[in-house]
């Protein structure tokens, strides 16, 4: 194989993917990028169709998850590994000639990549699977920490636990903080499946970081009025069909 990689790059998130595009083109002698999936379908069919030697690979994502993507292809080409999880929580990684990047990328970081590049051998396909199990199985004791808002030609990095709440509202979602109000392009139900437990899905259109409920108070038909401990005092009307969420959330 030549220095340089075909590459394809597989992320649910676009500010992710544009990120890692912008610093894959500051190498060009070593990665060539021939395609870009937003999800674990148009991943299946573009690995296929253009064999790629090599692939950056979002974990979770909805639909076919990067697990669920590896075994559905005919080849299995170099994997790396991005992740919104905790370094500490992937270590499993460690003992398999494999790479992983925690999101959001550094430059640094994918130094780094490049140097064990050059001394890869091309894992099994077993060996590359188990891996993903051990994920898998990983899974309960990670957290996603932080995410990344695209605005205009910067990306912002906000923690998640400066996150009171996400809105969606027509094409984008409304990422609500303590001071500030940012759009994400992320789905309600895409980030549903990545935040931790702390945040749980009140409403259709309203996900809450619970460590900021100041009271819950009964409303009609079944719903909730929850109040938030911040400096405007939000308050959020729940969803009928998110009763039982709250009450087991609440332990009542």
């Amino acid at each position: 194989m030549s220095a340089k990689y075909t590459t394809i790059i597989i992320d649910d998130e676009q500010s992710a993917r544009d990120r890692l595009e912008r610093l894959l083109g500051v190498y060009p002698e070593t990665f060539q990028i021939i395609g870009i999936a937003k999800n674990g379908t148009e991943a299946k069919e573009l690995i296929n169709t253009l064999n790629p030697d090599l692939i950056f690979l979002d974990v979770e994502m909805p639909g076919l998850n990067g697990f669920e993507v590896l075994q559905s292809i005919e080849v299995i080409p170099i994997v790396i590994f991005c992740t919104a999880y905790d370094q500490y929580s992937l270590q499993a990684f460690d003992t398999n000639s494999l790479d992983y990047l925690v999101k959001p990328v550094r430059q640094e970081r994918l130094e780094t990549t490049i140097k064990k590049l050059t001394l890869f051998d091309r894992s099994s396909n077993e060996n590359i699977l188990n891996t993903l199990r051990k994920l898998t199985t990983l899974k309960s004791d990670t957290k996603m920490t932080s995410m990344t808002i695209k605005k205009g030609d910067k990306i912002v990095f906000i923690k998640l636990e400066e996150v009171l709440y996400f809105e969606a509202n027509e094409k984008y979602v409304t990422v609500h903080t303590k001071n500030e109000k940012h759009l994400s392009e992320q789905s309600l139900l895409s980030l549903e499946q990545k935040l931790p437990e702390d945040f749980i899905r009140v409403h259709r259109s309203i996900i809450v970081n619970t460590n900021y409920v100041k009271e819950v108070q009964k409303y009609f038909g079944n719903r909730y009025i929850i109040s938030l401990n911040n400096d405007s005092k939000t308050s959020i009307t729940t969803g009928r069909t998110y009763n039982t969420v709250v009450k087991n959330w609440m332990g009542v």
